[in-house]
């Protein structure tokens, strides 16, 4: 019996960003984005293994080499506009905030469960690790283009700053592409607080 479930639901991939390694934040925009099993080829957040950050300081000191369940960037198109409007912006250009790929057409995207996969067209599959906490480095981004509105970023992306991800099959992505929702077939945890 599979372990997850196709969904009827999917997105369309409307933006591709790398982070280039010499740049601190920033992507540069792209119409297609080649992916190994490290991550995007070339870019500043590739690689298997990767220093343990700030987010996972419970479970390892920072700097302890461990998997990298963050090669990817995600976020959706809805949250992105939602994220621009609460800082008083029309829009808000992704590489700003080191975006890897934006999505439209999947509700509630920051908070698809962990291990649901994405998987385009020609078999590439991205496993979702969990949501992107925000954090004021896409602030200072932002302030530089746009005075003023960058400080209203890390509240104004809480639970809307998408999620990180990692390459589980290797493939292409290119802009227009649809990728397919597929989740864990199990119930949600009821254990905890």
């Amino acid at each position: 019996m599979p372990a997850l479930k196709k969904t009827p639901f999917g997105a369309e991939v409307t933006w591709l960003g790398r982070v280039d390694p010499r740049d601190k934040l920033c992507s540069t925009a792209l119409q297609s984005l080649v992916l190994d099993w490290d991550g995007p080829v070339g870019a500043k957040h590739s690689g298997r293994t990767r220093p343990s950050c700030s987010r996972v300081t419970a479970q390892h000191a920072k700097g302890t080499e461990i998997a990298n369940t963050r090669q990817l960037s995600l976020i959706s198109a809805e949250d992105l506009a939602q994220i621009a409007a609460a800082i008083g912006l029309e829009a808000l250009d992704p590489a700003l905030l080191g975006a890897s790929v934006v999505l439209e057409g999947l509700e509630d995207f920051t908070f698809l469960p962990p291990s649901s996969r994405l998987q385009g067209p020609d078999g590439l599959t991205l496993v979702v690790d969990m949501e992107n906490r925000p954090c004021v480095l896409p602030g200072r981004e932002i302030d530089a283009r746009h005075p003023g509105h960058g400080a209203a970023f890390k509240a104004a992306a809480r639970h809307r700053r998408g999620v990180t991800a990692w390459v589980e099959r290797p493939g292409t992505l290119r802009l227009g592409d649809r990728v397919t929702l597929h989740v864990p077939d199990q119930r949600a945890w009821r254990g905890g607080a």
